[in-house]
């Protein structure tokens, strides 16, 4: 069985790169999902549109090349749950202006 950040990263790799919209639990989260460092790093950041949540993480990829998942400012299981559970629907950026962190 895979680790949660084993899971994480094959999710994440998955997913558009860039902004794009995502469905979670019906709601809709504007989401931008960017890979630094030869893909070694990755982040996420989604915002809840018209709503207040927020998901915000970081994975990093060791030298042995194992991940390791950093959820920023909240619980790791908040951060799983997003990732399993929500689904891309759109690849663009949405309307109400650029996503940051």
């Amino acid at each position: 069985m895979q680790s949660p950040a084993h899971t994480m990263q094959a999710r994440l790799a998955a997913w558009p790169q860039g902004c794009f919209v995502a469905d979670y639990q019906g709601r809709r989260y504007g989401v931008t999902n960017s890979s630094q460092l030869d893909g070694r790093s990755r982040k996420l950041y989604a915002e809840e549109l018209g709503g207040t949540d927020v998901v915000s993480l970081n994975l990093y990829l060791s030298t042995s090349g194992s991940p390791t998942l950093r959820p920023c400012e909240m619980p790791v299981e908040k951060v799983i749950a997003f990732i399993t559970g929500a689904v891309p629907v759109q690849a663009e950026a949405p309307q109400s202006g650029p996503l940051s962190p």
